[in-house]
């Protein structure tokens, strides 16, 4: 089960723990593979070079270690902060050691902890006395933060009272920290206070939870803050209240497991109160979440849904999706890799069969619409007598009235025989192209090497394309030369081959050429760009039928009109001249007498109709062959681990997700924290 914030991946009954990419498949990754990832990495966005060696700059390590942030939660100034820990000399950029050290750091387990640590610890001396941690914390609160209260019990019980107070060591320091917001939650409380009478306004309550908590949230939950108020009677809001809130939001994971267990039970996939108070009774020893929580929780997942009876995408709407956890899976639970000749070769039969029979089912789909733009393209309009349709309705009116309605697919046999190896070099090479020019170290791909890709797809493509094209045209035009000479024998497509030799098969190869090289061009990168930048396709937001229909086919449109002139002059080179037409010698002079006898408009003779071919084929076609993907995958584990190595690309890679959870003991202290940092130089030992 997923949803958007509660991600989890269960494979054979065994849930799914945390690994990187390599770890997944081999073992653990070694020493000098995460040195050379971290190489690259380093290399691309280090933007200032002396001596021969390069460094970061803290616009150039907020840039790798937090690609694509749009820094509403989170902003940048407090990605600075981690370029302030890294940076231990204060020399204001970074070696390739100062980021691999860093890099190092953030792999530990305890990363959040060790770098708020080194945060506080200024003088590098493994301790923090009372004044540093007073200094530093004043120093990154925003000027609209509750004061905090340094001379409390609280503090006292870890550091002593005046006269005996003790520094804190890592292990200290860390528990401190745990135990802080909830502190700082205490004296927020008490400062709206103003009256001492246990209840605060559902605005001082937001405004509280805003800045300890509001990284954590999500903007649906944010607005509803203040709505805390409803869940029990009056218009104020209770300490109790408070607390509760504050303990949900800590205890998430927690109420993660316990949601996704409880659905599963169900027969309806919803549940109750109830059902999640029963369920947490049953997985804990000890009760975890008293009914106040509970109400708190379905009070703001059931938000909308007065029911009380909620679904694991109503439990989704709680938490910021950013906040998710890296993921690994156990080696146990994959399917041996693949490998070896034999693996190889069977896998290329797996994709070549599942691109003929997606190319199939397009071509079948649209093979009326292309018999048409055929005959328009054929049309000689200045020979007298041989203007035999009005436009591409009127003839596909007429093909059905003079040959039947089987005479709309003359010469789909061919196409069929030829679509399969066309359709699976042309996905191969593209796909083969895009995998070796993409960037290795992000897994972005430039727009110039897209059109790389489609472009060698489309030259590689004619091998098939060609013969295919020219026989399946020739049977198309019989019709329209039985209807000039009753007497002219039907030719089937061996014959057409016959007479037609090797090299007749290849004759206007080169229009075929500048035809399918532009068309996939512009094709293969505005289909990868619809999907992922319109319909937000990412390895968590798998697209449906008719996103993946919609994607093919519009990026076909632009794909299909633009490259007709070429299709027109192809047309004309391949078809069979009769008597009295004219005869084109090659590509340069078929364009100049097409011009010349017909005019510009010639050249987008067929456009509409091609576009109408070629735009449903190509969306019916990539539709079919993603959709055969997932149904009939290569290893029945493949859809899965590809989902964690890609999650672990993103995080374990780049560092991002681990950098984003670096920050989440310092964002609980204050959301604002680092934005509005003052003076903290080193204190004087």
């Amino acid at each position: 089960m997923q949803m958007k914030n509660f991600r989890t991946i269960h494979a054979a009954g065994t849930d799914v723990v945390a690994s990187s990419s390599l770890e997944i498949l081999k073992s653990k990754p070694s020493t000098q593979n995460l040195l050379a990832e971290q190489k690259l990495i380093f290399e691309k966005f280090a933007s200032v070079e002396k001596d021969g060696k390069k460094y970061m700059t803290q616009e150039d390590f907020i840039a790798a270690i937090a690609p694509g942030e749009d820094y509403k939660k989170i902003q940048k100034e407090q990605f600075g902060i981690l370029f302030r820990v890294a940076d231990t000399d204060r020399k204001g950029f970074l070696s390739f050691q100062d980021f691999v050290v860093f890099e190092n750091m953030l792999s530990k387990p305890d990363a959040e902890y060790e770098i708020a640590f080194r945060l506080f610890d200024v003088n590098g001396t493994g301790k923090i006395s009372v004044e540093q941690f007073k200094d530093i914390l004043t120093a990154n609160l925003g000027p609209d933060s509750v004061p905090f209260d340094f001379d409390c019990d609280w503090l006292n019980l870890y550091v002593g009272v005046e006269g005996r107070k003790h520094d804190l060591a890592y292990e200290e320091f860390s528990q401190l920290l745990k135990g802080l917001q909830g502190e700082r939650l205490r004296q927020e409380f008490k400062y709206y206070d103003k009256d001492r009478v246990g209840y605060i306004s559902p605005d001082a309550f937001k405004r509280i939870i805003l800045s300890i908590a509001r990284h954590k949230l999500s903007d649906s939950l944010i607005e509803q803050l203040p709505t805390l108020c409803n869940v029990s009677a009056g218009n104020k809001i209770s300490y109790a209240s408070v607390v509760a809130f504050h303990n949900v939001i800590r205890q998430m994971d927690m109420v993660e497991r316990i949601v996704i267990k409880a659905i599963a039970q169900s027969n309806d996939g919803r549940i109750t109160k109830n059902d999640f108070l029963n369920t947490a009774a049953q997985s804990t020893r000890f009760s975890l979440f008293t009914p106040l929580e509970a109400d708190i929780i379905f009070h703001f997942a059931g938000f909308g849904n007065p029911s009380g009876s909620l679904s694991l995408n109503d439990f989704a709407q709680l938490l910021d999706a950013k906040w998710q956890k890296p993921q690994r899976v156990k080696p146990a639970i994959l399917a041996k890799e693949r490998t070896g000749v034999w693996w190889g070769i069977l896998h290329q039969f797996y994709s070549f069969t599942l691109g003929a029979i997606a190319g199939s089912v397009g071509a079948t789909v649209v093979y009326p619409i292309d018999l048409v733009k055929t005959r328009m393209q054929n049309q000689r309009s200045k020979v007298v007598g041989e203007l035999l349709y009005r436009n591409s309705i009127d003839c596909f009116q007429k093909v059905i009235k003079n040959e039947g309605f089987l005479g709309l697919y003359g010469g789909l046999g061919p196409q069929l025989v030829g679509v399969a190896p066309e359709k699976a070099i042309k996905l191969t090479v593209n796909d083969l192209i895009r995998g070796l020019t993409k960037d290795p170290a992000t897994g972005q791909i430039s727009l110039s090497n897209e059109i790389l890709a489609g472009s060698a797809a489309g030259g590689c493509q004619v091998i098939f394309t060609n013969p295919l094209e020219i026989v399946k045209i020739r049977l198309q035009v019989q019709g329209e030369e039985l209807k000039f000479n009753v007497n002219t024998p039907k030719k089937s497509a061996i014959s057409i081959v016959k007479q037609l030799g090797i090299v007749g098969l290849y004759k206007g190869v080169a229009a075929c050429l500048l035809r399918d090289i532009p068309f996939s061009a512009i094709y293969f990168p505005a289909y990868a760009h619809l999907k992922k930048d319109v319909f937000k396709e990412s390895p968590d937001n798998k697209l449906g039928m008719v996103e993946l229909l919609l994607s093919g086919a519009i990026a076909g449109m632009p794909a299909a009109y633009f490259t007709t002139p070429a299709d027109v002059i192809k047309t004309r080179l391949q078809v069979e001249a009769r008597k009295g037409q004219t005869i084109y010698n090659g590509i340069t002079d078929g364009a100049k007498k097409i011009y010349k006898e017909e005019g510009f408009k010639a050249f987008f003779k067929g456009g509409p109709a091609r576009v109408f071919r070629s735009s449903p084929q190509f969306g019916t076609t990539l539709m079919v062959y993603e959709l055969l993907q997932r149904w009939f995958p290569w290893d029945s584990t493949e859809e899965q681990v590809g989902k964690v190595i890609r999650t672990v690309a993103q995080t374990d890679d780049l560092g991002y997700l681990r950098s984003r959870n670096a920050l989440k003991i310092l964002l609980d202290l204050d959301y604002k924290f680092g934005v509005t940092l003052k003076n903290t130089e080193p204190l004087e030992t």
